[in-house]
């Protein structure tokens, strides 16, 4: 019996992650680095990979994803919203486990706009009256 292969995506500001999720010994690849590799940071790596602690489910699923865009920390949470939802395709149950941790809402905040005759979105130019 051939295993099948779960897709989904998450988002976080500008980062897009693509979980590619089969049944398997708990093997992990970013970009096709190891998670170590690509994620030096533990607080970064235990974000990854609560989903699949809260599921239990660390050493029966192998994942091979992709990352792209914003920076280390937004890509991260990418990562846990996309593996979030693929392991819901994988077991409905698991919804409610991860619906109360936050983990199935995609994080709507984004940078703001840089506004055109000032220094930023919200910094302006020093006034002078005189």
């Amino acid at each position: 019996m051939k295993s099948e292969m779960i897709q989904a995506t998450g988002r976080r500001k500008r980062a897009i992650a693509r979980v590619r999720l089969t049944q398997g010994e708990g093997n992990i690849s970013v970009n096709e680095r190891t998670l170590e590799n690509y994620f030096p940071r533990d607080v970064l790596r235990a974000l990854i990979l609560k989903p699949l602690l809260l599921c239990d489910k660390q050493r029966s699923v192998n994942l091979s994803m992709t990352v792209d865009g914003s920076g280390i920390s937004a890509q991260a949470g990418a990562l846990a919203h996309g593996i979030s939802r693929a392991l819901i395709k994988l077991d409905a149950g698991l919804r409610a486990t991860l619906k109360k941790e936050g983990l199935l809402t995609r994080d709507s905040r984004m940078k703001e706009r840089k506004k055109y005759g000032q220094k930023g979105a919200r910094k302006r130019f020093q006034f002078s009256k005189r």
